[in-house]
């Protein structure tokens, strides 16, 4: 596989970007109105490219509900709530 060109890139980061500003918009679920918009950020953009983009949107979405709701740490206290 050979390095994208600049339009490829762009391409591909339009794409990118589209996906996920109707994901912040309407959510992530199996019904959701992006699955074309998915379709065409997956065709605009290498396989690795896609599971890169897909990894870095989960650590930015997990980052962004620790830094407005918090967390719970972990320990005895709470521990039966995942036990089961």
């Amino acid at each position: 596989m050979s390095f994208p060109n600049k339009e490829d890139r762009q391409r591909c980061w339009g794409a990118r970007d589209k996906y996920w500003d109707c994901l912040d918009k309407v959510g992530e679920d199996e019904k959701s109105p992006c699955g074309e918009l998915r379709k065409l950020y997956e065709n605009f953009c290498s396989t690795q490219w896609v599971k890169h983009f897909d990894r870095k949107r989960n650590y930015l979405v997990f980052k962004n509900r620790i830094e407005n709701e918090g967390y719970e740490p972990f320990d005895e206290h709470n521990k039966s709530a995942y036990s089961e």
